[in-house]
């Protein structure tokens, strides 16, 4: 197939596009390389690899890039609670307007959009794909809204699971990435509400479920499913504890401090799972792998002498 990857050069994408070209699709990747071309010089040379450098808010730029191709994998947006409350109109421009160009520019292409387990909000016990959506922060609500664009259009939504682990564009904001990195450099992890719950996977399983996707299009089409592992549910807490096998360091558990986020519950992945998709990297696989290489990484600030 030939297929468009939007923010193909960003976290999940430069783990996700080599898994595309090595499957021999032709690839186009479109993103604005806010963050250089770095992440993915390791493959831009690849034969099949196209490179558009376009903003997914251009509709223009949007239509021509989608134009010819057989699939789109929807990845740009603005990520996380965070992000998306320090430009709201930025946020809503991209992760909403973008996607409704990009669906608009569809006719016969399968779509296939990153949506987030943060669509869901404050949930109570085990959250499905029935769990009726609520969200409370601005990037779940643009995600909502996209993702109905998405599945009326016939196409995919992938709820991901909170990502972590070592990727080309690495990313240290992640809960679990900033956790090991805290531990490795300040010898310390604050917590606060560490009995939340979360669910976790690796980005290259998060990668692989676009690859599967694509794969099982026709019996997915239409639908949003929760991708992850049942294994993968953690409290904050736990997930400090897998860290401390590997590393020592002071767990200081704060009283204060909330996730505005809100998320605390165990998700279901039954749904995907009957298909046959399932993750491959454990935690304590992911965590081993950021200690070796974050211990190697170290954030400096010219105004400290340390």
């Amino acid at each position: 197939m030939k297929v468009l990857v939007t923010g193909g050069a960003g976290y999940l994408g430069s783990t996700l596009v080599p898994m595309l070209l090595s499957r021999d699709h032709r690839v186009v990747l479109l993103d604005q390389f806010a963050w250089g071309i770095k992440p993915i010089l390791h493959f831009a040379a690849h034969p099949n690899l196209e490179l558009i450098s376009a903003d997914v808010r251009d509709r223009s730029a949007i239509t021509a890039a989608v134009c010819e191709t057989d699939a789109v994998i929807h990845l740009a947006a603005i990520v996380g609670y965070p992000a998306c409350a320090s430009d709201r109109d930025r946020a809503v421009t991209t992760n909403l307007g973008g996607t409704r160009h990009l669906v608009e520019a569809c006719t016969t292409q399968r779509i296939l959009f990153a949506s987030t387990g943060s669509t869901y909000g404050k949930v109570t016990g085990t959250c499905t794909e029935r769990t009726p959506i609520d969200p409370l922060t601005l990037y779940g609500s643009t995600k909502w809204e996209a993702e109905k664009l998405v599945t009326a259009k016939g196409g995919i939504a992938l709820r991901l699971a909170t990502v972590f682990g070592v990727s080309p564009r690495l990313r240290l904001d992640l809960l679990i990435n900033d956790f090991v990195y805290q531990a490795l450099h300040n010898k310390q992890i604050v917590l606060y509400e560490g009995y939340f719950r979360r669910t976790f996977m690796h980005v290259t399983d998060a990668a692989r479920s676009f690859v599967f996707a694509l794969d099982h299009y026709d019996r997915m089409r239409g639908e949003a499913f929760n991708v992850g592992d049942d294994s993968m549910n953690y409290t904050k807490r736990e997930v400090a504890q897998v860290i401390k096998r590997h590393l020592d360091f002071y767990l200081h558990e704060a009283q204060v401090g909330e996730d505005l986020d809100k998320r605390d519950y165990e998700v279901s992945y039954e749904k995907i799972n009957r298909l046959g998709f399932k993750t491959a990297v454990t935690l304590d696989e992911g965590v081993a792998e950021l200690v070796k290489v974050l211990r190697h990484i170290k954030i400096t600030n010219e105004w400290r002498n340390i």
